[in-house]
Parts: C-alpha cells; structure tokens; sequence
C-alpha cells in the first residue's frame, strides 16, 4: 500500500526534473532512481509520466487563478488593482519557482483534455487581466490602448520573471513587481513629467 506523503514526494521530485530537464528529456527511470524506487514501484503511485505533469501544471493554474480572482473582484481602483496583481502574479511564482518553470515551459505536451481544462484556465487567467485593463480604460484611469497588446505586455513582463529571479536576492517579488508596474503606467518617456 503506497504510503501518506509519497504521491506529494514524487511530485515534488518530477517537477524538479521537468523543471531541469524538460518533461520530454525526464524519463520515469529519472523519477523513480531520484525517489530511491524502481522504475516499476512507481506505478503503484501513478499511472503514466503526464499525470505527473497534469498534476503540476493544474496546480500551477489554479494558483494563478485563485491569486488574481480576489484582486479583480476587489473595489480598488484599477491602478491598485494592477499593482496588486502584478504583485500576486509575480508572488506565485516566487513561491513555485520550479513549478512556474514547469507550467511555462511544458503545459503544450499535455494530451487530449488535459490540455484543453490547462488552456480554458490560461484563457479565465488572461480574461481576468482583460477585466482590470478594461475597467482602467472605462473609468479613464488608463489612456484609450489595445487591451489584447496591454495583456500581451504586462504578462510578457511578469511571465519572464521565472527565468532569471532568485529568492533571496538583492530585490524583493513585491519590489520588481512595484517597478515592473511605474515603467508600466509612466512609461520611459522622461519629458512626461516635464511639463507640469
């Protein structure tokens, strides 16, 4: 009988290796020999390598999700609401470097309807994003823009985080995510505050 804990074990294990790796370059040999089990006695804990990748990848959304949900239903104002979801964005990722490493990265290998609940929840993820630049835009907060373009943008910063951030490091989650969203909203045009 698989023991408590071991499933939470080799998931933990898997997502390091995929995050390394890639999902395609890991083997179940890989994930078992770095457990300390045969290749075999991982089946008794699973049924194939993407349930493994499932698994991580739905997590990985759901985070996401359910840390930017809160912050868009919110009664802020949208350059709150930005700031606080470019900081939770970016939250999520300190705290599941790998796992973000993986979700990023590997989510396209999935199969079948596994990729499709990934996609719909990527796609419930950017409509959220969608939500607060158009309130910014309506209540005139935000200049008239491409709401697609604005989304493409702020994600595209965010997202690149899980590539050369280190925790621990001279600068906070909270810190980039507070730059990223100032270059966002004053842009870099240095004569902008000139002419007041």
């Amino acid at each position: 009988m698989p023991r408590p804990g071991r499933k939470e074990e080799i998931l933990n294990i898997a997502c390091r290796l995929f995050s390394r790796k890639g999902y395609h370059g890991t083997t179940i040999r890989d994930i078992s020999d770095a457990c300390g089990i045969l290749s075999g006695s991982l089946y008794a804990h699973i049924n194939s390598k993407e349930d493994l990748l499932y698994e991580i990848t739905d997590r990985g959304a759901n985070a996401f999700l359910e840390s930017l949900r809160p912050i868009v239903e919110s009664k802020d104002e949208p350059l709150m609401k930005l700031r606080n979801a470019m900081r939770a964005h970016i939250r999520v990722i300190e705290r599941n470097l790998e796992a973000a490493t993986v979700f990023y990265h590997e989510w396209k290998a999935l199969s079948g309807d596994r990729l499709q609940v990934i996609r719909e929840k990527r796609d419930q993820y950017e409509a959220l994003w969608n939500r607060i630049i158009r309130e910014g835009i309506e209540s005139g907060a935000f200049r008239m823009m491409d709401e697609k373009f604005a989304r493409l943008l702020i994600l595209s910063a965010g997202n690149w985080v899980y590539q050369w951030y280190r925790p621990g490091g001279e600068v906070s989650a909270e810190e980039i995510a507070d730059r990223f969203t100032d270059m966002l909203l004053e842009g870099f045009d240095g004569k902008r505050g000139d002419s007041a």
